[in-house]
Order: structure tokens, then C-alpha cells, then sequence
């Protein structure tokens, strides 16, 4: 029987790129040689000449795709209109799936770049975006809510911003991704104020009002004082802001004073 190896050439004919996702080192020595071949893994462990890093595991192969493509393009290896023929491992047992894509810019979200340049790991962005992703798909109690999250950089942030009441988590050690430290976040976001995170995931403090001046930041019309908080830390700070909005339901992330993605909960 004939094995996926056996049809390499003739699946990558004509394809602008190659883009092999964790690939062993004997299956890379393949395509080594080939200049369209791009390795997207979260380690250059093959020491690929042209590599891509992927900062999460990304369970789902569909995300994993879309990840590495627009790492590619962020890197512009690939660019809008190309045919890119991506090669990955679906059941864990080596490179076993082929997957030709067109690449648009639907692709280009903007997450490669926000998990990437961001100074938090990019774990813990993932896992503040999984809570406001959550909370603005159930809402707090049935009910629309609004939350600011701000990851990252938190010595700056903490001094930019004043308590507006008592901090939950002034003497605790908890960390975003917990799923009781979860639990409890989406409970506190019905008071006022941010939380604000650290680098390494670390719930540094609730109930903190941002105050950065919002001169020069420029957020689209319509979005409000929870949005320009948001971005205006992100100017004064290397921090990222993760912002779930009360009235129309959709997550927006800022880095350095600019609106860098948008997600609507309800089709993530």
C-alpha cells in the first residue's frame, strides 16, 4: 500500500510553499534542499534555513494551519494568492496529512503577532483570551458583561493605575489557566476595573483603574472608556490588553496604543 511519502512530489507540484509543521529530521531531509520550504515548529530542532516559530501546540490542526500561515506571512514568506501545500501530523504518528491552502487575508488576523512579540508568555495570553472568550459567550449569569485584562509588564501597569477597591489577590499566588483562578475571574468581572496579569501568568491584581493619558490613542468609533484604557496602557507600557465589550459582545486585544485584533466569541 502506498504511503503518503510515496506521493510527496506530485502533492507539492506547483506549490509556492511548503510548510512542514514539526517535521522528523529524516522526513525534513526530504525537502531540504527545496527553497520553498518553510518549517513551522516550536523548536528549529531540524536547524531549517527558513523556520517559523510555533509558541503554542495548537491541538486543533485547523488552528495550527492557520497559525503557521500567517507566521509565514508576517515573515512574508508567503503572501496573499499563493498556493501553499501544508504537511502535518493529525493522529501523532509522524507527518501523515496534506493540506493545500490559497492563502488570503482572511488569514491575517493579527494573533501571530500578538502571541509572538508580546512579552507575556504566550501561554498565558492564550489563557486570559480563553477567559474572556468564555465570558463573552455566557455572559455573567445570563447577563452581556464587560472585562478588561491587562497582561504583562504588570510593575508599570500597577503604577499607572490606582485600587479602586480591596485586591482579592494582593497576597495570593495564583495563576490565569487554573480553572478555579478561572472560575473566580469571571466572577470579579462584573465590578469595575482591570485585572492585571503578569508575564508569567501570575494574577497580580482586580479592580484597577487605568491612568495613562488616552492622548494620541486612536480606537475605532463606538468603543469606549473600557476600550481606551485598554489601548492607552498598551502606549505607555509593553503590556497587552485584552478587552471583552459589554455592548456588542466582541474581544479586542491592544499592543502599543493599536487595536491589533478583533474576535466575535460566538464564532471562535
Amino acid at each position: 500500500m502506498a504511503s503518503l511519502t510515496d506521493h510527496l512530489s506530485d502533492l507539492v507540484e506547483g506549490a509556492d510553499a511548503v510548510l512542514l509543521f514539526s517535521p522528523t529530521s529524516s522526513f525534513y531531509n526530504r525537502f531540504e534542499d527545496d527553497e520553498e520550504i518553510v518549517v513551522v515548529a516550536p523548536d528549529n530542532d531540524v536547524d531549517a534555513d527558513v523556520f517559523v516559530e510555533l509558541p503554542l501546540p495548537f491541538d486543533n490542526v485547523k488552528d495550527r494551519i492557520r497559525f503557521g500561515i500567517e507566521g509565514a506571512m508576517d515573515a512574508e514568506l508567503v503572501s496573499e494568492g499563493d498556493e501553499v501545500v501544508c504537511i502535518a501530523s493529525v493522529f501523532d504518528g509522524g507527518s501523515d496529512a496534506v493540506i493545500r491552502v490559497t492563502v488570503d487575508q482572511t488569514v491575517h488576523t493579527g494573533i501571530y503577532d500578538l502571541f509572538v512579540n508580546s512579552r507575556a508568555e504566550p501561554s498565558v495570553i492564550r489563557d486570559v483570551f480563553e477567559v474572556a472568550i468564555e465570558l463573552g459567550q455566557k455572559g455573567q449569569k445570563g447577563k452581556p458583561v464587560g472585562a478588561l485584562f491587562v497582561v504583562g509588564d504588570a510593575g508599570k501597569v500597577m503604577n499607572k493605575s490606582r485600587p479602586l477597591s480591596y485586591n482579592p489577590f494582593e497576597k495570593s499566588h495564583v495563576h490565569v489557566g487554573d480553572p478555579i483562578v478561572n472560575v473566580m475571574l469571571k466572577e470579579f468581572s462584573r465590578l469595575d476595573g482591570a485585572f492585571v496579569v503578569s508575564d508569567s501568568g501570575k494574577i497580580v491584581s482586580a479592580y484597577r483603574y487605568l491612568e495613562p493619558g488616552a492622548e494620541g490613542v486612536d480606537i475605532p468609533k463606538g468603543l469606549g472608556a473600557r476600550h481606551m484604557a485598554g489601548g492607552a496602557i498598551t502606549r505607555d507600557t509593553n503590556a497587552t490588553a485584552i478587552v471583552l465589550s459589554e455592548s456588542d459582545g466582541l474581544v479586542r486585544a491592544f499592543k502599543a496604543g493599536e487595536l491589533v485584533l478583533e474576535i466575535d466569541p460566538e464564532e471562535y
